[in-house]
């Protein structure tokens, strides 16, 4: 890591001057919110990764023998008390005499965890949408150091892409760092705007989903453009799942075959631990529409380009998850959203249950009932397998395909 760096901005490179806090407290913290805290160091700052402890240097108004103590666990569950747990608290002090600097940096640091939730879902949800919110919030137009705790090896490789084009600089892995680091100002912890969802009235640029969605296509897209080359057929991509962890897609040779009969190319997306991201990006950025079981790998609708089309198969039992997870991003995104709900008859849990057993006949009341969430989560996320009526999903796909020509014809 090169010491002493320049602070650029990403935007156009050119220099800019030092960041500065407005701020009189040395150390400030706001815990008013249900989801997270957030903690800043007001001032240059000494980090010691070995104790996860950021010093004000030249503290003013505290003495070694009152310090100022702050602690934060950086990551968007404050309601969790269990997940909460399993991150590293950071410390934040001014009193104390400061360990000895010996790499500086000219920007400052921006301080979180990723040792929550794991998953591809979450790694956006917990992730990187609160880590752009907190960014264009906190440190708008400026550069900042991530400092990351719990940042495993697989983890930086797979958002690699992603990571240089949140920071200029590599990031700090607070987990084995043994360097002391200086900084101009810290922040710790990372603002949700709750769910999968960018808040513009919350943020000082006004930024949206569409915002974050070019974003990922800065990081994503520099080596993989969409070819303008003549099209025939709209690129579907039918995103599959497979072993055995519910929401299996039965017929999905029918189904693929039925996209076809109706004017897509269809391409089976079932992304392995080990797919690159850029290779998913290229290809999904590339396509015109997509169609899934609700489900991790839909995550992978944020890579649509906006105007193309994707349609959510809902199992029973899903239709408010559904909407959170990937309903609201699609539509924020400026996406052709649509939605298969299905019947009875086209759920595995009919194999298992009466018909007309509040389980498959009134899957809101049943969740509202005496079981618990986990459950419910179990039997219509895990248990649940879907066997799509081909005649019946046939008109959907109808629709899909005009408006995906459309988007075609327009955009390339």
């Amino acid at each position: 890591m090169a010491a002493d760096e320049k602070q650029k901005s990403k935007s156009n490179g050119k220099t800019l001057p030092l960041p500065r806090r407005q701020s009189t407290e040395e150390i400030s913290c706001d815990r008013s919110h249900n989801a997270y805290d957030i903690c800043s160091i007001n001032g240059p700052t000494v980090l010691d990764p070995a104790t996860s402890t950021f010093f004000l240097m030249d503290p003013i108004s505290s003495t070694p023998q009152k310090p100022l103590v702050e602690k934060v666990r950086p990551y968007a569950r404050k309601m969790e008390n269990l997940t909460m747990s399993l991150i590293t608290e950071v410390t934040l002090v001014a009193g104390p005499p400061s360990p000895k600097c010996e790499i500086q940096h000219k920007a400052p640091a921006l301080v979180f965890s990723v040792g929550g939730y794991t998953g591809f879902f979450h790694e956006f949800n917990d992730g990187f949408i609160p880590l752009y919110v907190t960014i264009n919030t906190i440190f708008p137009d400026q550069d900042v150091v991530l400092v990351v705790s719990h940042a495993r090896d697989w983890w930086i490789h797979k958002y690699s892409e992603l990571l240089r084009t949140f920071s200029n600089h590599p990031i700090i892995n607070l987990d084995n760092d043994t360097a002391t680091h200086c900084f101009p100002f810290a922040s710790v912890g990372m603002i949700t705007h709750y769910g999968v969802a960018i808040n513009p009235a919350l943020t000082p640029n006004s930024k949206t989903f569409k915002h974050f969605r070019a974003f990922l296509g800065i990081a994503y897209n520099q080596n993989h453009k969409v070819q303008n080359l003549p099209k025939s057929r709209p690129l579907l991509v039918l995103a599959g799942r497979t072993g055995s962890i519910g929401r299996l897609l039965l017929n999905q040779n029918e189904v693929k075959l039925e996209a076809e009969k109706v004017g897509f190319d269809v391409t089976v997306f079932e992304p392995r631990r080990g797919t690159l991201l850029k290779e998913s990006y290229a290809l999904i950025n590339s396509s015109h529409a997509m169609v899934g079981i609700h489900g991790a790998a839909l995550t992978h609708s944020l890579f649509l380009r906006p105007g193309s089309v994707f349609m959510q198969v809902v199992p029973l039992g899903a239709e408010w998850v559904a909407e959170v997870c990937f309903e609201r991003s699609a539509r924020a995104m400026g996406l052709e959203y649509m939605e298969y709900k299905i019947k009875a008859e086209e759920s595995s849990l009919i194999d298992k249950y009466n018909k007309d057993e509040m389980i498959i006949k009134d899957p809101v009341a049943f969740r509202g009932s005496y079981i618990s969430n986990l459950e419910t989560r179990k039997i219509y996320l895990m248990d649940q397998n879907v066997k799509l009526d081909i005649v019946r999903f046939r008109e959907y796909l109808k629709e899909a395909y005009i408006k995906a020509k459309k988007f075609m014809d327009k955009e390339g």
